[in-house]
């Protein structure tokens, strides 16, 4: 596979994680432009197209953003997040998007440098249908939070390639969870069928259902009820399933 020396980006910037096992933590978040998917429920969908600039936060948490041209440099961006990396103040990095995975060739540069640059863990956030891209970052890698795109709410279906990238982080011994984003027309089989995969592959892999955050009063994608939610949770909990309920927190609390 081909390196490339750089890369399309939306911003980095300091903030509190709203998602996932590492709600609450500090990160800095890389966050790569350019997305394949179109995910009905996407509250980022302007990272959907690459970008023409970036914007840089400049002190870590004062949303003092400067912007530079895309595409930067892998120089540019080891001197952004050494600027962000103040000590003791975050808990990791999170490469996110869009989908990172589609500049898997940048990446593979990137990663062992920002490995040498800081102590601080490295965090995927990805659609996980890319395994192909996702299996030679894996060596570079601390944990990958894997969205499962349940057609049913996303439109989309990628039950092979999550199946696939699931596999390689296992065999990896990397540190893997999965989230699944519900809503009030969620198919409860697909939940099934998400659980099963996620069972067969690894008993101890969390889960996380995450009701969608509706854009708007009149957006289409809507969330489930609590009794939904109660339902499905104490259902999955029957099959033997670990899984925790958990919204978008950074909304509540105005984080980006």
């Amino acid at each position: 596979m081909k390196t490339a020396s750089t890369a399309n980006l939306v911003e980095i910037f300091s903030a509190i994680q709203g998602e996932g096992l590492n709600v609450g933590t500090r990160q800095i978040f890389i966050r790569f432009g350019g997305c394949d998917l179109r995910c009905h429920f996407c509250d980022s969908a302007h990272t959907w197209t690459p970008k023409s600039s970036c914007q840089i936060e400049k002190t870590p948490g004062c949303r003092d953003f400067a912007r530079y041209p895309n595409p930067v440099t892998l120089p540019q961006i080891l001197e952004w997040v050494q600027d962000q990396d103040l000590p003791g103040m975050h808990d990791s990095i999170s490469l996110t998007g869009g989908e990172p995975l589609l500049q898997v060739a940048f990446l593979q540069n990137l990663l062992p440098l920002l490995r040498q640059q800081t102590s601080l863990p490295i965090y995927l956030e990805t659609g996980g249908h890319h395994p192909e891209a996702l299996d030679p970052l894996l060596p570079h890698l601390d944990s990958v939070g894997m969205d499962l795109k349940l057609p049913s709410v996303s439109g989309e279906n990628h039950w092979p390639q999550h199946r696939q990238s699931l596999e390689l982080c296992h065999q990896a011994h990397i540190d893997v969870f999965c989230k699944l984003i519900i809503s009030e027309k969620t198919d409860w089989p697909e939940l099934v069928q998400a659980a099963q995969m996620v069972a067969d592959i690894s008993p101890t892999v969390l889960m996380f259902l995450q009701p969608v955050t509706p854009l708007t009063a009149q957006h289409p994608v809507q969330p489930p009820t609590p009794d939904q939610v109660l339902a499905w949770q104490g259902q999955l909990k029957q099959m033997g399933r670990q899984i925790r309920v958990v919204p978008q927190t950074h909304k509540f609390l105005g984080q980006l």
